[in-house]
């Protein structure tokens, strides 16, 4: 995947194995970004790379999760 590519809800929930509800529950509280395109939410491919890099650096540094 590219890393312009703009992912639907149902895209990323797919690529980070979670469900479309916990997905937009991670949305609305800020901790993924994403934006509204009508009805419907679009992310960035980097955005989501970047988080989970750094939730893996949180974790290095502390040894929990953020």
């Amino acid at each position: 995947m590219a890393a312009e590519e703009m992912l639907t809800l149902k895209a990323v929930a797919d690529y980070l194995k979670l469900t479309e509800g916990t997905l937009y529950r991670l949305t609305q509280e800020g901790k993924l970004r994403g934006f509204k395109v009508g009805n419907s939410w679009r992310f960035r491919l980097r955005n989501i790379d970047a988080r989970i890099e750094a939730q893996k650096a949180e974790v290095r540094r502390n040894g929990s999760r953020p």
